[in-house]
């Protein structure tokens, strides 16, 4: 799997039993703590793997620091973050490179391991297939309150949680249900990577609004204007594949087109075994996983918000 079919990560086949996963990724800081920083991009980076289906092992650091600027302590910090979060997945960190730059940027190029027969893409959807969200929007709306120093200690501190959180255990509980497709959340938001999943199928999607799980406070601050310029760039570029219902209010709106950082898996399931592995998801911790919507016939390319 490479550029031919671009997915989460590419996959290369070792042998009849055996495929290598490698992804790689990167940013500017969404936090103002250091060490939380690198847990996050550590997260992030890592969560490519997961959503595969496989299992990370080795990763290398990738820097980006101004050392005429800034003190070498918050690098050390940045980078103790990220090794942490290593290895609390059980990762080995084994290089990595520096460089100087006038913008400080963290992140991790990462290699797993899978199976071949038990790869999970984006594109593999069944009809009838439900729709399960692993954790809640808003991030990158609470991230810009964070910039303009509006946002509260207490949703910051969430948001800091929710984003260094691995999805290793919602990959984990998955391995065991007849899950058809997967993906993580990221820049390109919810409606985004729902469309690269639905996008070249003879399917539809329909995602129930009241079911997605959002974070309070990012209506809250999508309501004072603090959209990120990602969210409308998503809007413009996806928006021409989705119908969004009139009863969907426009706050919401907003946090379905908002690039997340480090978000949660989205999984499509058989329907048959979903309301068990959501309840197997929460029974490991997985408290925020919500059931959103189904795997449709209906118009090509078409995702219905209702």
């Amino acid at each position: 799997m490479g550029l031919d079919k671009a997915d989460d990560a590419g996959v290369y086949k070792l042998a009849d039993d055996l495929a290598m996963i490698q992804t790689v990724d990167f940013f500017t800081p969404v936090v103002d703590d250091p060490y939380k920083f690198g847990q996050i991009a550590a997260a992030n980076a890592l969560s490519d793997i997961y959503a595969m289906g496989g299992t990370p092992k080795t990763s290398m650091n990738l820097v980006a620091f101004p050392a005429n600027d800034m003190d070498i302590a918050i690098l050390r910090e940045i980078i103790q973050g990220g090794l942490d979060k290593m290895n609390e997945a059980e990762v080995v960190l084994v290089g990595g490179h520096s460089i100087e730059d006038k913008e400080l940027k963290y992140g991790l190029s990462v290699t797993g391991f899978i199976h071949p027969d038990h790869i999970l893409t984006k594109r593999d959807l069944r009809l009838g297939d439900q729709l399960i969200l692993t954790k809640p929007l808003g991030i990158g709306i609470i991230t810009t309150a964070i910039k303009g120093g509006l946002a509260s200690e207490e949703i910051i501190e969430t948001a800091t949680r929710l984003m260094a959180t691995l999805n290793r255990q919602a990959a984990e509980v998955m391995k065991a249900y007849p899950v058809h497709a997967c993906t993580d959340i990221t820049g390109f938001g919810l409606l985004g990577h729902l469309t690269e999943m639905v996008m070249d199928s003879k399917y539809g999607l329909q995602i129930h609004a009241h079911s997605i799980p959002i974070l309070p406070e990012a209506l809250d601050y999508a309501g004072m204007g603090l959209v990120p310029g990602g969210a409308f760039n998503n809007r413009d570029f996806f928006g021409p594949m989705v119908e969004i219902g009139s009863s969907v209010h426009p706050l919401i709106q907003d946090v379905l087109f908002d690039p997340q950082t480090s978000g949660g898996l989205l999984i499509s399931v058989d329907r048959r075994s979903a309301k068990n592995l959501l309840r197997a998801l929460k029974g490991k911790g997985v408290q925020e996983a919500s059931m959103i919507g189904e795997v449709i016939s209906g118009s090509k390319h078409k995702i219905e918000v209702v």
